[in-house]
Parts: C-alpha cells; structure tokens; sequence
C-alpha cells in the first residue's frame, strides 16, 4: 500500500522541537518499508490547496500523520485531518476533533473536571476568557503557589524553563503575570499549581479489543537539589548540553508497593482514551503528589515517534518492534468509524430519532432525579432498590473514579433513555457486574437496551474485563428480562433458590468477553 507520510515543513528557522519531525518521518518510513508498504513523505505549510494536490497527485491509501504544528504554531495542529476529513481520505492517529480538543490544554482540563478526571488547579487562560473559580467566587480560599505559567496551544514543553516557580498574593496578581508572558507563549497562557511529587508518562495503543496500556514510565529528577523544580522542561527535552537533559532518565522497573498506583493510573490513562475519543496511539502525563494522589497533566494524542522518545522506549519495553507498533496504528486506521445514528431492532415498530449517538459516561446532577424516575416506573423494583440506584449516581458524583462505579448514559430528545451502571468485581483479576441497565418505560422495546449493553460490554473490554455478570429474578415478571439477557448471548451461570423470597431466586448470568 501507498502510505503518504504528513508532517509539519521544516526550515532553517525551525525550533529543535520542530525539526525533530524529520527524525519521525524516518523511522516511520523505515518501519513502513520493513512491514512491505511504500513510504512517500510529504511536507505541509500554511499552503494547504500546494499540500492537497500533493495527496491528490500521490494517491495514498492510507495518510500517516504526523503533523504538530503549522508555520510553528500547535494551534493548527487540527488543519491537516480536518482536511483529510473533508477530502475523504483515511488517517492514522486521533480524529481531528479529538486533536484539536486536546491540543487547547484548558479545554481539556475542562473537559476533565467534567468527566471526573483529576486534574491540577488552574487559572486562565488569558488574553481569552478567564476560566476560573477564583477569579469568581472571592469566598473560596486562594492558593498562593507554587504555580507553572504554560501555554495554551503550545506542546514541546515551551515555556517552562525549570528556574523556578511563581507564587501569587491574590488572583490579580497572577492574572497580570499571565497577560506580560502571553505574547511569547504562543500568544495565550494559563497558570496551572505545581503538583510537588512523581512524574509519570503512560503511552497507549490500539489492539484488536480496544486501547493496550504499553509500560508505564516514570521520570526520574536524578541529582535535582530541594530548590530546584522537577519538572521536564524545554531544556529536559531539547538541549542536550544542559543539566536537566541528562538528569531526567526515565524508568520501567518498580516495586511492588506501587502495583497499586501503576493500576490506578492505567485505569486513567484508558479513561482519558474513551472520554477523549482516542485512535491509534497515545501518552497521557501524570503527576503524582506526595500523598500518592494522580493528577493528569497533558494528553498527547499523537506523541512523537522519535526512537528516543517516550512512546518508542515503551514500544520497546513491551517487547514489541516500532514496525509491529506502526502496523497496529494503520490497522486502526482502517478500523476507524464515523459516528452513525445508534441503529435499533429492525422488529420495532417505532425506533427511537438519537440525533446524537454519542454516550455520556458521568452523571449530571440531573441524572440523581432521572435517574429515579426510571428505575420507579419500571414498577418492577421496590422503594429501598430505587434509593440504591440512585446512591449509586451520588456516589459517582461526589467521588469519581475513585467510586468505582461507572456508567452510561443515552440521551434523546432532551431526555434520559436509559443508563447502565457497572464495576469491577471486587478480588478479581477480570471479571465485572452490571449493577444496573434500565430504559424508560415510554421507549422501551425500541433497542435502546441492547446499544446501551452493547456500549457498557466495549468499555469493559477496553478496560480489561474478561466476563460479565448481571443478577435477576427467577420470577415470571422477570420473563422478558431474563430473555433479553440470552438474546445478547448471557447464559444462566447458576440459580440461587429463594434468594429473594420464597419461590424468588436469584439468576446470575454470565458473558465472556475473551472471544468478541
């Protein structure tokens, strides 16, 4: 196959941030070569009608791309797949909403808070709209510092320097600081407080049964004296002759008394792949306070491919070669699917318009109520099983991941269809309940349960899941529920006698996920 290699143009002016592109192209043209394909870089400017001709002169199968910026500047890292949208051409990597969501780093930390992913505290950014509850609400108490001043658009670590830290009397003072630095920070800036502790970097990629988390990584801020912050600055990155560049090795090989924090942060950084709509490849930064408490940093969605970089070196400690990595990202590549209206039974006699197919995975408080209305008029549950699908919700929404309940939830029309609760099964390897699936007893019957199944079985496969297992009644009213279990492929793994009453037992059934 034809592969046209995208990647940003490179001058005399270009930053080593920038040039290092050229190293990317050739390792990816190697590895394309050695998996029988043919390699054809192609550079791209702001001159993008010169680089759609080029494509279309070429002819790809398939476009590799590894664009970061335009003309210097991350904020057009989205131009190029936006393009390739547009011209129908298959890419590799994240999605161009998904780049340029990501690439605006406070509308990811946004995008964070809301779907329960911790994230360091931050202000910003400026000279845009001022995004933070401190400048808002005067009764919260201020933070003084320290704090990191970063750029919103740009990545490579520019801006950070590692001298040092500022810390702020009052939101005021840190806004003015933000609006003097804003012009040499790509032209936008936010404040962001330093998490004091560990860093790590997880890079992630695509299998055949979702997102495989390669080997964690830490940094290490080897000979870093008490003043000096531990941060991978621009230096860290890109000057070779400087302390931090050789003071900052990474690392794979941990103790066992971080088994616990490694397995939380891979759960995070599968999480970010899902809420964020990752494809392909991806690194998800991480630091780590001194009390052992995960904060995400950064989400990289297509991070660089350089053999000495971050991604290549877990590649490597994975066992597995560059080409065989490449080889899975043009997999995914193909394997990509545009957003499609949800499809139903084709037996119901009035499907349900989803204008949106997308899920929602956190509740809203909306939800609480919603929630309840549901599982009460289905009239199959009783006073004291409506209160506890409902903690359930409060639960998620005061605690997050760290609930360790988690949801989907669909909409139409303005209103909740139905909702999925589930969770890892407490000492196991793999296995998972499903808490609760419900739908609306005005849409039922109209297969809205099936897709909500249907996406509640992905995501635990995504995550690792192995088996499946759901709980009901052996009672008749349970007639239709227990069918629609066998229908989507659940077998009676057993059946409890009486368990809920006298002639009401309980029914486990069971899905294993090894072979979908």
């Amino acid at each position: 196959m034809r592969v046209a290699i995208a990647h940003n143009a490179v001058t005399e002016a270009s930053t080593p941030d920038e040039r290092d592109v050229l190293t990317q192209v050739k390792a990816v043209s190697r590895a394309l070569i050695d998996l029988g394909h043919e390699a054809i870089p192609i550079a791209c400017d702001l001159d993008l009608a010169t680089f759609k001709r080029g494509i279309e002169r070429i002819k790809p199968g398939c476009v590799f791309n590894l664009v970061e910026s335009l003309d210097g500047r991350g904020q057009l890292i989205g131009l190029v797949p936006f393009l390739l949208d547009a011209m129908g051409i298959v890419y590799t990597g994240a999605p161009a909403a998904s780049i340029h969501l990501t690439s605006h780093k406070v509308t990811a930390k946004q995008k964070m808070r809301a779907a329960g992913l911790p994230t360091p505290k931050w202000i910003g950014p400026i000279p845009h709209e001022l995004c933070s509850r401190y400048a808002t609400d005067p009764t919260l108490p201020w933070p003084r510092g320290p704090w990191m001043i970063k750029s919103v658009w740009e990545h490579a670590s520019l801006g950070l320097s590692g001298d040092g830290f500022i810390s702020a009397e009052n939101p005021e003072d840190l806004i003015e600081r933000l609006h003097l630095q804003a012009a040499e920070l790509g032209g936008a800036c936010f404040a962001e407080m330093y998490i004091d502790g560990r860093e790590f970097n997880l890079s992630l990629l695509s299998g055949p049964d979702g997102p495989v988390v390669l080997p964690p990584a830490e940094i290490v801020f080897d000979g870093y004296q008490d003043n000096k912050p531990r941060i991978v600055c621009y230096r860290a990155k890109w000057d070779e002759t400087s302390f931090e560049y050789s003071h900052t090795p990474r690392r794979f090989d941990f103790p066992q008394a971080d088994e616990h924090l490694l397995t939380t942060l891979k759960q995070l950084a599968i999480r970010c792949w899902q809420v964020f709509g990752l494809r392909g490849y991806a690194r998800v930064d991480f630091r780590i306070d001194n009390d052992g408490h995960p904060f995400i940093l950064e989400i990289n969605t297509n991070p660089c491919l350089s053999p000495d970089a971050g991604f290549a070196a877990a590649v490597d400690r994975s066992g597995m070669a560059l080409d065989l990595a490449v080889k899975s990202i043009l997999k995914d590549a193909f394997g990509r699917k545009e957003a499609v209206p949800l499809r139903v039974s084709p037996c119901d006699p009035s499907p349900v318009s989803v204008s949106d197919p997308g899920f929602r995975y956190e509740p809203e408080p909306r939800d609480v109520e919603n929630v309840r209305h549901i599982i009460k008029t289905t009239g199959f549950f009783q006073p004291y099983e409506v209160d506890v699908a409902v903690e359930l919700v409060l639960e998620r929404l005061s605690k997050g991941p760290a609930s360790d309940y988690y949801f989907v939830f669909l909409d139409t029309d303005d209103r909740l269809a139905g909702y999925a609760c589930y969770g890892p099964v407490p000492c196991t390897a793999s296995s998972y309940d499903i808490y609760w699936i419900a739908v609306d007893p005005a849409l039922q019957r109209r297969g809205i349960g099936n897709v909500i199944l249907n996406e509640t079985e992905r995501l635990i496969r995504e995550a690792g899941g192995t088996r499946v297992y759901v709980d009901t009644s052996s009672s008749e009213t349970y007639d239709r529920t227990r069918a629609f279990y066998q229908k989507c492929g659940y077998g009676f793994a057993s059946i409890l006698e009486d368990f809920y009453a006298p002639g009401d037992g309980k029914v486990v059934c069971c899905k294993s996920l090894i072979s979908q």
